[in-house]
């Protein structure tokens, strides 16, 4: 059985499920607020105690290259490793009250998928990093049932959860959520570096990755940023690899900042094209987002909502040209 912590000094231990790497005293948990130190080593809380759990379309991951018009089993806990102060799911990322009523094994969400026709399991709504331990042990048990497994994250994985997740994860969603450096220290509790070897890592590591930016105005909407990180994309990953941009609506702690133009949408999408990305969908607005073929534009699969119109990949391909679509298909 993996484990995911070390010895740091008489009183503590290395958490080294995240980036953090809290050095955990005994009976105190680390910035997520469910990884505890219990003496010998650090358990997980909140193990086999899901707080969410739906039958979601894929689309909504949001994933639009990995099995497309299929359903993914949903599944999150409470507990994260930062703090945004736009989260949507705030009210079960942010608590560490752990609803104890009701256990489910690994055994239990696998046959839940399953029993819903799912052909994924989708570890999601809160931070995954933080609740690896269940999360791999279901991925296993689900592989052998035919299952995909898939990251929803913000990619403070750290190097080891990596590493691990190979053969394991087959996809994940990776928030890229700004290029500032200060932002995502003061504002987010993270470091901006760190995500971005961590998102190069999924890569290398032949894990299908998406990257999602939510566009919150004044906070990370500037040309400069939005080009930043379309290259960032081209570059460092792939102009393959799909750029998610979201439009932010006004929770948590962000109750004054409006929402999300369709003007500043538009701008990122003509920002993302300059940069050469194939593939760029626009979320949270409601339009429909098609796949093109990159090569001789034909429409492949066209959405709306969250919802798949048509799909016209004939193994992967498209139908007039032969072209290969990135990601993972039938």
């Amino acid at each position: 059985m993996s484990k995911f912590y070390k010895p740091y000094s008489e009183d503590r231990l290395i958490c080294t499920l995240c980036n953090h790497y809290c050095k955990i005293k005994k009976n105190q948990t680390g910035i997520c607020g469910v990884n505890k130190n219990i003496g010998e080593k650090i358990e997980c809380l909140v193990y086999g105690y899901p707080i969410a759990m739906a039958v979601d379309p894929i689309e909504k991951k949001p994933l639009y290259h990995f099995l497309p018009d299929s359903k993914a089993f949903s599944i999150g806990t409470v507990g994260c490793n930062l703090k945004c102060p736009f989260c949507q799911n705030w009210n079960i990322s942010q608590t560490v009250h752990i609803d104890k009523s009701r256990y489910f094994s690994a055994e239990d969400i696998v046959y839940l998928s399953l029993e819903n026709s799912c052909q994924s399991i989708a570890y999601t709504y809160n931070e995954p990093t933080i609740f690896y331990p269940y999360a791999r042990d279901i991925a296993i048990k689900a592989q052998k049932k035919g299952l995909k497994n898939i990251f929803v994250t913000n990619g403070y994985e750290s190097k080891e959860v990596i590493e691990d997740m190979v053969g394991v994860i087959d996809g994940a969603n990776i928030d890229l959520k700004s290029f500032n450096k200060t932002y995502y220290q003061k504002e987010l509790g993270a470091n901006l570096e760190k995500i971005l070897d961590s998102i190069k890592l999924f890569v290398q590591k032949g894990i299908w990755v998406e990257i999602t930016t939510l566009i919150v105005p004044t906070k990370n909407d500037s040309d400069s940023e939005l080009k930043e990180i379309a290259n960032f994309i081209a570059k460092e990953l792939g102009v393959y690899v799909p750029w998610h941009i979201s439009a932010f609506h006004p929770n948590y702690k962000e109750q004054n900042l409006p929402r999300t133009s369709i003007e500043i949408l538009n701008r990122a999408y003509n920002i993302g094209k300059e940069a050469g990305l194939n593939y760029i969908y626009m979320g949270n607005i409601g339009i429909e987002n098609s796949t093109n073929c990159p090569k001789c534009h034909t429409t492949l699969i066209k959405r709306e909502y969250f919802g798949v119109q048509e799909n016209n990949l004939i193994d992967g391909k498209c139908p007039s040209c032969g072209y290969k679509l990135e990601g993972v298909f039938q």
